[in-house]
């Protein structure tokens, strides 16, 4: 009886395990890397925000971002910004 009750805590233990490195770990350095990236914003960064919205940064303040479209100008929250496109041209990076 001992027995069956260390395999099913062996066999939770190993799920969690499982579960942090495929599911979790993954998660949190994604989050780790899109903070560096909304940190690293510059004026004159070409990007796309969350809601697929392109334009040029052209103002930044706290936690603020000024973005230049065609359409004029737009403020959105750094962590609205999903990805850069100054080096983009035509869906592949320049070298």
């Amino acid at each position: 009886m001992g027995g069956d009750s260390m395999m099913t805590f062996v066999f939770f233990g190993l799920m969690f395990v499982v579960m942090y490195f495929f599911m979790i770990r993954p998660q949190m350095q994604r989050q780790k890397k899109e903070k560096a990236f909304q940190e690293s914003l510059k004026v004159g960064d070409r990007i796309v925000t969350t809601s697929g919205i392109h334009g040029k940064v052209s103002e930044i303040s706290e936690g603020v971002v000024t973005i230049e479209t065609n359409a004029g100008k737009i403020r959105f929250e750094k962590s609205a910004v999903s990805q850069e496109l100054t080096n983009v041209r035509y869906g592949k990076k320049e070298k």
